[in-house]
């Protein structure tokens, strides 16, 4: 993976820290959070192999880093995430080889991002949808732009990653959004405890920052356990992408 630094606030001299790839972006903001932004903003930010792969190398760096405490995770442009590449789907029909590889992929992040050991904010700076929507739930505390919204339309033609968001919202409402591909709401989410504030469109990083801030004014070592303790305690226990 090739690395070229980039500007950030804050760099911790013992690490590459502060990087770009080619479709994500880490910056350390202070000792205890950093950013992490998917910048594929032409494909919505799509979950491609290779971004999949990104992230799941930097997380690698997250979790041996012995000062962090917060990762803030956002997309580029104007939308979070609109889930994997269904590009690449097509790909993979007629390419077992490349198929085998996607599902690898898919594995590693998933698995990366749901035992990520420090406290993960998602930044969900417009739509969430289908992988985007995982990938929020994945987080452990989310803020929403009003212009965000929240869906599974993935259900009308494969499997939807359902045991995470279960997890956050039960059993109810989570069958709801599984089963039917019904969009929520910013609002709507923030009723149902799913985000924790609803902030103006050009406010979600500064909010999400604050909450971080907030966060990373716990004690390190035990703000740590009690991360440990909220992995344990879900059900989400690494595996394949499709089991969970």
């Amino acid at each position: 993976m090739s690395i070229v630094p980039i500007c950030s606030a804050y760099v911790l001299p013992a690490t590459l820290w502060a990087m770009a790839t080619s479709w994500t972006r880490l910056e350390r903001l202070s000792p205890q959070i950093g950013v992490l932004t998917l910048d594929r903003p032409e494909r919505r930010n799509a979950l491609s192999v290779a971004l999949r792969d990104e992230v799941t190398e930097y997380l690698a760096l997250v979790a041996d880093d012995p000062e962090l405490m917060v990762l803030v995770i956002t997309g580029a442009g104007d939308v979070f995430c609109a889930g994997f590449d269904l590009a690449e789907f097509d790909q993979a029909a007629d390419n077992p080889e490349f198929a085998a590889r996607l599902w690898a992929s898919s594995d590693r992040y998933h698995d990366a991002v749901a035992q990520c050991p420090v406290i993960t904010i998602a930044a969900v700076n417009g739509p969430a949808i289908a992988g985007g929507f995982d990938l929020a739930v994945l987080c452990d505390l989310r803020v929403a732009s009003s212009t965000a919204r929240f869906a599974h339309p993935e259900y009308t033609f494969g499997d939807v990653v359902y045991g995470p968001l279960h997890d956050l919202v039960g059993g109810a409402l989570a069958r709801d959004l599984c089963m039917t591909g019904r969009v929520l709401s910013a609002e709507a989410a923030l009723a149902h405890g799913l985000v924790s504030a609803v902030v103006d469109p050009g406010d979600v990083r500064v909010a999400a920052l604050e909450l971080a801030g907030r966060v990373a004014r716990a004690d390190r070592p035990a703000l740590l356990r009690t991360k440990a303790k909220a992995l344990a305690r879900a059900r989400e226990a690494g595996g394949r992408t499709l089991h969970r």
